[in-house]
């Protein structure tokens, strides 16, 4: 069973959904029939990248607040991040559009990389400070996660994956997704934001059991074996 999930990168409460969405799965029984697909999704897709400015920063501009104001804002998310094991460093956080790191993400999808990518953008982001609309950073990022630097540039730099992001980011208009963390169960079942463990389970749990119904071959099955045929007129 498929399980979409929109999400940016600079978003605090997505990489917190992240964990809480995987200790769901932890507990969930039928964990190895789930797949995950992340889908792109842009909170500000005007932000322009500025390397010399954190987003505590950043934010009191935007929203017109004291510097004190927006560190004491963030200072709440940086607990409940805390509570779910991650580190969030705000005062390090750069400006960055995400646009790009998008497009890494879905380069890293497409060879089956694509929990591994997000994974190390939200820590590049949050936790070490690197600018994630940096094309070298995200190389390195590639070859953390065991990808291949060198083609990770030259897809960005030829501009590759600018389709796929797009679609991504007009499904998401489709079909309403107006925030982010959004998850998308079995194309039936939605659950919007950082939602607490147990709700991620029950939806986990309602929305596999009327994807086995769907798909009744998926059950496991008693099997008594004999001679059969494989593919390729291989018998015995």
């Amino acid at each position: 069973m498929k399980v979409e999930i929109w999400s940016d990168v600079m978003c605090p409460f997505c990489y917190i959904g992240k964990r809480r969405f995987e200790q769901a799965l932890q507990r969930f029984a039928h964990a190895d029939d789930i797949v995950v697909e992340w889908k792109s999704f842009q909170l500000d897709p005007n932000m322009q990248t500025q390397p010399g400015k954190n987003i505590n920063q950043y934010l009191a501009e935007r929203k017109g607040w004291s510097l004190t104001q927006a560190q004491q804002m963030n200072a709440h998310v940086t607990n409940m991040a805390a509570d779910e094991g991650l580190v969030y460093n705000f005062d390090k956080a750069v400006v960055a559009n995400s646009f790009d790191a998008h497009r890494f993400a879905s380069f890293a999808k497409e060879r089956g990389f694509g929990n591994q990518a997000e994974e190390a953008l939200f820590e590049a982001y949050f936790t070490k400070g690197e600018n994630i609309a940096d094309q070298e950073t995200l190389a390195q990022l590639g070859e953390e996660i065991g990808l291949d630097g060198f083609l990770i540039k030259k897809a960005l730099a030829a501009g590759d994956y600018v389709g796929n992001v797009k679609n991504d980011l007009a499904e998401a208009e489709a079909i309403g997704v107006s925030g982010v963390p959004f998850f998308v169960l079995n194309r039936q079942y939605a659950v919007s934001g950082a939602q607490p463990v147990d709700v991620f389970l029950s939806a986990l749990e309602k929305s596999f059991d009327e994807w086995r119904r769907q798909n009744p071959f998926r059950e496991q099955v008693t099997q008594t074996s004999g001679e059969v045929c494989t593919p390729g007129n291989v018998c015995g």
